[in-house]
C-alpha cells in the first residue's frame, strides 16, 4: 500500500497540525487519502457518527481529507489513568486498564496486530495513507512496543518526513541524534526534513538549513515560521483543540445516551461553544438539572424507547419538562417524543407499539422505505428567516394533529415544531446545530433563562467555519513546504 509517515525529533514537533495540511493538501489533488495513527495518548477524543471513540486530531484531519472520521484510524486510544496507567480503547470501544508495563508488553503482539490489520484495511480502500507518529521517532528503548513510530514506516515502507520543533532550542542536534540512533534501514526512509516554529533571521536559517542538508544528506523541505498560522496559538491551532468540558459553563445541554445512539456529529458544534459542556447521560444516570436535555437520534427507535421508558430515564425527561426545562427530540428521539412509536412489520427487529413520552400530539409508524436525502430550509424558530441546511435521515411516517399550541420550526412543517412556549422541539433534521445563527438563537434562548448576556448571532456556519481554518493552514503549507520529493 501506498503511504507517507509523518514523525518528529520531540513530542509537539508539529506533526498532528502538518499531517492535517498534507491530507487536505493531496485531497486537493485528488487523492483518497486517510490519515492514521496507530496509537495515541489523549483526553480530546471524538465520538464518530456510530459513537466509537478516537482522538480528535485524527478526525480532523478525516475532515481536512474530505472523508468521515472512523476508529480505524486511530485504533488504539489510550487515556492516561493516573501516572503509570492507561484505560485502552480499541477501535473505539474501551476496554481495560493496564500499567504501563503490561500496556509496553501489550503492545508487542496484540497491539500490534490491531494495528496491522486497520493498516490493511484502510490500505484497501483508500489511494495513500499519511500515517502520523507519536513523541520522538527514536526512542529506542520502546522500540519493541512502538505502535506509531518507525514500526508503522518500515512495515508500510513508506517515506518519511521528519519534523522539528526549534523553538525549543538545540534543533540540529535533535535532528542529528535521531538519525543516529535510527536503524539503517529506518534511517533510509526519512526523505526529508522540516524545521518548525522557526525564529532566527534569513541568514542563520540558510545556515542550519544547508549545515543541516550537508551533514545528514537529507533535504530540508521546508522551514515553518514561529508566527506563521500553522504554529500559532490563534485559529489554526485551535483546531486540534477541544474545549472540552468548561471549568464553569454558562449552559450545560444534556444529550440521553440511548443504548444505540446515532449521530454525535450533531453534537460537535455544540461541543465547539467555549460556554457549553455537552453532557452525554446514560440511562443508569441521573439526569440532575441542566439547561437543556437532547434525546438524539437511534438505530433502533423502539427498542431504545422500551430501554428508556423501562430505566425510569422516561418519567425523568417528563418530571424535567413539566418543571420548565428544554427537551429537543432529534429523528428517532423526535419520534419518541409522541405518542407512540409503532412497528408492525418488525422492520427494527422489534414487532409492536410502544408509549412515547407524549410531549408532542404525534404518532409513528415505522415503515420500510428510509427517507435520506439533503435538505436547505429556512427557520420560523427560534427566529424567522434563518437558513439551515442538515440531511434528513430516518424511517417511518409521523402524523401530528392539528393544534395551535405547535408551530413549525421550518417552512417545510413535516420537518419539525415546537410548541408555544419553546420548551418542546423536534425535528427529522440531523446537522441543525451546524447553522452558527440557529444555533446560538437557540442557545440565547437558554441563556436567557438564566440571565445570561445574549451571544452574537452573526457568525459563519460550523463546518464552514472549520473548513475555512483548514484551507487557510493548507494554503500556507502548500507555500513553504515542498513535498515532492517524498511523493517522487
Amino acid at each position: 500500500m501506498k503511504a507517507l509517515t509523518v514523525l518528529g525529533t520531540t513530542s509537539e514537533a508539529g506533526k498532528s497540525i502538518i499531517t492535517t495540511a498534507l491530507c487536505r493538501l493531496l485531497s486537493r489533488q485528488g487523492v483518497r487519502i486517510s490519515p492514521f495513527k496507530g496509537a495515541s495518548v489523549s483526553l480530546q477524543s471524538y465520538l464518530t457518527e456510530i459513537g466509537g471513540e478516537m482522538s480528535y486530531a485524527q478526525a480532523l484531519q478525516a475532515w481536512a481529507a474530505g472523508i468521515a472520521p472512523a476508529v480505524e484510524m486511530n485504533p488504539l486510544l489510550l487515556r492516561p489513568k493516573g501516572d503509570s496507567a492507561y484505560q485502552i480503547i480499541v477501535k473505539g470501544v474501551i476496554m481495560e486498564t493496564l500499567s504501563m508495563n503490561e500496556f509496553h508488553h501489550w503492545a508487542e503482539r496484540e497491539g500490534w496486530e490491531i494495528v496491522r490489520q486497520c493498516l490493511e484495511q484502510l490500505g484497501g480502500e483508500f489511494d495513500l495513507l499519511i500515517c502520523e507518529g507519536a513523541g520522538s521517532a527514536a526512542e529506542v528503548h520502546l522500540r519493541t512496543s512502538d505502535l506509531a513510530n518507525m514500526r508503522v514506516a518500515r512495515y508500510l515502507n513508506s517515506p518519511t518526513l521528519l519534523l522539528v520543533d526549534s523553538e525549543r532550542g538545540g534543533a540540529l542536534a535533535h535532528v542529528v541524534g535521531t538519525l543516529e540512533l535510527l536503524e539503517p534501514i529506518e534511517r533510509a526512509l526519512v526523505r526529508g526534513i522540516v524545521i518548525n516554529k522557526w525564529r532566527g533571521p534569513q541568514a542563520i536559517r540558510q545556515g542550519a538549513v544547508s549545515w543541516l542538508e550537508d551533514r545528514t544528506g537529507i533535504p530540508v523541505l521546508g522551514v515553518i515560521p514561529w508566527d506563521a498560522i500553522a504554529c500559532s496559538h490563534q485559529g489554526t491551532l485551535n483546531l486540534l483543540k477541544r474545549h472540552g468540558k468548561p471549568t464553569a459553563p454558562e449552559v450545560t445541554v444534556a444529550v440521553i445516551r440511548l443504548p444505540h445512539l446515532t449521530g454525535f456529529s450533531d453534537f460537535d458544534p455544540l461541543d465547539a461553544e467555549p460556554t457549553v459542556r455537552v453532557k452525554y447521560v446514560s440511562l443508569k444516570q441521573s439526569l440532575g438539572y441542566p439547561d437543556a436535555v437532547i434525546v438524539p437520534g437511534s438505530r433502533t427507535t423502539l427498542a431504545d424507547l422500551e430501554a428508556l421508558r423501562e430505566s425510569g430515564m422516561a418519567q425523568e425527561i417528563l418530571d424535567y419538562q413539566a418543571a420548565g426545562g428544554t427537551v429537543l427530540g432529534i429523528a428517532g428521539g423526535f419520534q419518541m417524543l409522541g405518542e407512540f412509536v409503532a412497528d408492525p412489520e418488525g422492520v427494527e427487529g422489534m414487532e409492536g407499539r410502544i408509549s412515547g413520552l407524549s410531549l408532542l400530539p404525534m404518532t409513528t409508524v415505522i415503515t420500510q422505505q428510509k427517507v435520506a436525502r439533503q435538505r436547505s430550509v429556512t427557520s420560523t424558530y427560534p427566529h424567522m428567516g434563518l437558513h439551515v441546511t442538515g440531511y434528513e435521515l430516518h424511517r417511518g411516517r409521523s402524523k401530528l394533529a392539528e393544534t395551535d399550541a405547535f408551530q413549525p420550526l421550518f417552512e417545510d412543517a413535516k420537518l419539525g415544531v415546537v410548541d408555544s412556549y419553546q420548551s418542546v422541539w423536534g425535528t427529522y433534521l440531523h446537522g441543525i446545530f451546524d447553522s452558527g445563527p440557529w444555533r446560538r438563537t437557540w442557545l440565547n434562548r437558554l441563556r436567557q433563562q438564566r440571565g445570561l448576556k445574549a451571544l452574537p448571532t452573526g457568525i459563519p456556519n460550523y463546518r464552514e467555519q472549520r473548513d475555512t481554518l483548514l484551507e487557510n493552514l493548507t494554503d500556507f503549507v502548500e507555500q513553504t513546504l515542498d513535498i515532492s520529493p517524498l511523493l517522487q
